[in-house]
Formats: C-alpha cells, sequence, structure tokens
C-alpha cells in the first residue's frame, strides 16, 4: 500500500511567502497563462485545484492496484480494499470521526439527499427507524443563506411528508437571526439543516449554538461542511452535529467524491437510500438483509481511486497543519474585503464575523458577468452569478454577485492584482450610477 503525504516544517502560525511559494510548486496548474496573463485562481469555492500528489496517488492505484472492492479474493481486490478502506480512516481522523461513521457519496448533494430520502423511507421502515419519520405538524428548519443543496432537498422532503419547512431569516448585512432561535426552533422541530460556512458571504455559522438548540428538542442537525472542510480545523465529534456533508473537490481531491458522516447509531437506523450490489447480506426472490453502515449506504461500484486521492488531499492539509490553513484564510478575508471596500461602487455583501478566504461584491451599475469578463481577460478566475444560492441573494437585493475565494496556494500579490482590476471595473463600462 502506498501513502501519499506532504511534510512541511511549520515555523509560523500561518502561511508565510516562502511557504506559499513552496506550496505553489506542487500545483501544476498554477503554471498556466490565460488570455496571455499568468492564471490568477480565484474560484477555489467552486472548485480547489489539485496538488501533484493528488494527481499521483489516482494515477498510481489505477497503474498498480486497480480492482473492485469488497467483492474479490485476488491480490489485487484485496490491496484496492485495504487502500480504499485505510482512505476511510484517513478521512475519518481529518474531520474528527470514526471510520465506521464516513459513507463514501459521489459528491455533498448526494449525502445530503441520502439523509432526506432515507428520512422519506423511514415511514415504511421498522420500528428502529421511527426517530426519523415525519408526518404533518412536525417541522424543518433551513437557514436564508442556504446553498440549493442543503434546501431543495428539504422543500422535497416537506412535500413528500407534509411536514412544514421554515427557515431562519438573515438581516439586511446578511447575519443570521439568532434571536429568532427560541420561536424558530420548538417541539415541532425535527430537522434543523445548516452550512458551517456561507458560500456566499465565507461566514464561519455558530453551529453550536444551533445545534445545542436544536438538541434541546430532540431535533437532528444535518451540517453543510463544504466550504469549512476545505479551510477550518473540523472536529465533528466535538460540533456534535448528527450530519455532515462535504466535497472532495473543493478540498484538493478529485470530483465525484464526497462524504456523508453521520453519528453511528443514527446510521445503523437510517434506511437505506440506493439499494442494489454490495449492500447486502442475503438476497431472495422475496427480499433482502442490508450490511451494517456505512457499507450499506454504498451501492454498486465506488469511487475507489477517487477516495484514495481524497485521502492523500488530507493527508496534504493536514501535513501543512488545519490550523495554519484557516489563519491563511482569515489573511485573506481580511485583505479582500478592506481592498474592496475601499473601491468606489463596490458593495461587499456581509462584512462580519470570523470568516474564511472568501468575499462576494457588487459592483454598482456593472453586471456580475460582465466583472467576471472583465478579469477573465486579465487572467483572473472568480465565480459570479448567485451562487446556488438565490434566496440569499434576493435578501440582499441583488439577482447576482461575483465572488472570489481564496485557498493555501493564493498568494498577497495574487489578491492585490485582483483588487487592482476590480477597481478599474466602472471606468471600462462607463458606469456613473
Amino acid at each position: 500500500m502506498v501513502h501519499w503525504s506532504v511534510t512541511y516544517a511549520p515555523n509560523t502560525n500561518t502561511l508565510d511567502e516562502s511557504d506559499i511559494a513552496a506550496i505553489r510548486q506542487d500545483f501544476p496548474i498554477l503554471s498556466t497563462q490565460v488570455n496571455g496573463h499568468p492564471l490568477v485562481y480565484l474560484d477555489s469555492g467552486a472548485t480547489s485545484q489539485k496538488p501533484s500528489v493528488v494527481l499521483d496517488a489516482e494515477r498510481d492505484f489505477s497503474l498498480h492496484r486497480n480492482s473492485a472492492v469488497h467483492r474479490g479474493a485476488h491480490t489485487l481486490a484485496a490491496l484496492a480494499t485495504e487502500e480504499f478502506e485505510a482512505a476511510r480512516e484517513t478521512v475519518a481522523r481529518f474531520v474528527g470521526a470514526d471510520a465506521d461513521e464516513i459513507v463514501w457519496t459521489s459528491n455533498a448533494t448526494e449525502g445530503i439527499n441520502l439523509v432526506a430520502y432515507g428520512i422519506s423511507n423511514a415511514t415504511t421502515a421498522g420500528t428502529e427507524s421511527a426517530r426519523f419519520v415525519l408526518g404533518t405538524g412536525d417541522e424543518i428548519l433551513v437557514t436564508e443563506l442556504e446553498h440549493h443543496a442543503n434546501l431543495i432537498p428539504w422543500q422535497q422532503l416537506a412535500l413528500r411528508t407534509g411536514a412544514t419547512l421554515r427557515f431562519i431569516p438573515v438581516d439586511d448585512d446578511g447575519a443570521l437571526e439568532l434571536d429568532r432561535l427560541d420561536d424558530l426552533i420548538t417541539e415541532r422541530t425535527r430537522v434543523v439543516a445548516v452550512a458551517h460556512v456561507s458560500n456566499v458571504l465565507g461566514v464561519i455559522n455558530p453551529v453550536e449554538t444551533i445545534t445545542r438548540r436544536a438538541h434541546a428538542v430532540g431535533a437532528l442537525v444535518v451540517l453543510d461542511a463544504c466550504q469549512s472542510a476545505p479551510h477550518l480545523p473540523l472536529d465533528l465529534h466535538a460540533l456534535e452535529v448528527d450530519f455532515a456533508v462535504f466535497s472532495g473537490h473543493k478540498m484538493l481531491a478529485p470530483t465525484g467524491i464526497g462524504v456523508l458522516y453521520g453519528r453511528r447509531e443514527l446510521l445503523d437506523a437510517l434506511p437505506p437510500f440506493l439499494t442494489g450490489g454490495s449492500m447486502i447480506t442475503t438476497v431472495t426472490m422475496e427480499g433482502a438483509g442490508f450490511l451494517p453502515a456505512p457499507q450499506r449506504f454504498e451501492a454498486g461500484t465506488q469511487q475507489v481511486s477517487q477516495a484514495i486521492a481524497l485521502a492523500a488531499a488530507v493527508n496534504y492539509l493536514g501535513a501543512i497543519g488545519m490550523d495554519r490553513v484557516a489563519a491563511h484564510g482569515r489573511e485573506l478575508s481580511r485583505q479582500l474585503l478592506d481592498g474592496l471596500a475601499a473601491i468606489e461602487g463596490v458593495r461587499v455583501l456581509g462584512d462580519y464575523g470570523e470568516r474564511v478566504g472568501l468575499a462576494s461584491f457588487d459592483v454598482r451599475g456593472v453586471h456580475a458577468h460582465d466583472v467576471g469578463q472583465f478579469l477573465d481577460d486579465r487572467g483572473i478566475a472568480i465565480r459570479v452569478g448567485h451562487h446556488c444560492a438565490q434566496p440569499l441573494h434576493r435578501r440582499l437585493g441583488l439577482t447576482a454577485s461575483a465572488r472570489a475565494s481564496g485557498s493555501i496556494y493564493t498568494t498577497a500579490a495574487e489578491v492585490d492584482y485582483f483588487l487592482d482590476a476590480v477597481s478599474g471595473v466602472r471606468g471600462f463600462f462607463g458606469a456613473t450610477a
């Protein structure tokens, strides 16, 4: 078995210029030229870039140990299964969980749907699933700043079960109105779904406060950790959430691999969503028995090389140190926010609280898509649109915004170059409003 990792010798509490310069050497794509300019990649919140060690891990497995897992008796199958399960243990340690609480999915969206449909299926399952049964009079609580992936599955669950969907509103700055928690989380609340970090605002939400209040009434807490797992030290046991999801492609790993975390006793009681091969014990023409979690949720052929590459990615992040990664994100955030706020005609969204290295903004008189094209012509890649968060944009009086998001490979010089480019947007388009 090959273990892929990178060793750094941290000597500061954050990443200094020499650290970032060394890290950037590990990312081949960062040497790319775009439209005649060196690539400045500020779209890591959508999809991060991958270091060579991650690319090598996936390729090495495919070259030397490629085989189906959990179903073969030959040597390659045994090696593949061992490495696949070792990857599960690696990822579990990284997020403060146990290996049997980690379910492989294709992405975070699938993980949330897995939980939502499992709750739907609980209405016809055995008594061990009674905690998940929803019906008329029960309530599901989300927030107004959720990504659509943590909103639409709960809308659909409410429609299927007759439960009522409610939400924690945000104020004019995009901050959750937490003073309304006591009114919104009641004895009727059965599920509370919340983003750890807003993918639009970059703000770290008070998950501990929301979780304590939810558990006080016996509600389950589902955490969207897509924007926190790549940027913050994450301990799911300490957070005491019941379920959590995140995607590999936002944390230096390939697309097509995600993670659902669930507390062991809840996974064991949750009915499966996808059924078929690899998740059964015995099958007759009349019925089937299911394996314990996590395998009962992993029907079909799994994303073996992608899971192994995700383990390489978390080893890479762990070698750098997540405290240092988080500190770098705070520095990027402050540089982005202060710089954007100083540009005339630019409105920064959600400049408050503790944050990761992400900032969304609106340029008065210029559509976000035009802002993105202007920057792209200068080699700067950002995100434009509603960022799969239309309700939040509507609440803030916008249809779209521009978003810059960094990672461990983002330099202060790149942010300065980006800010200088943004300062020229309104003049280029002749915006006078």
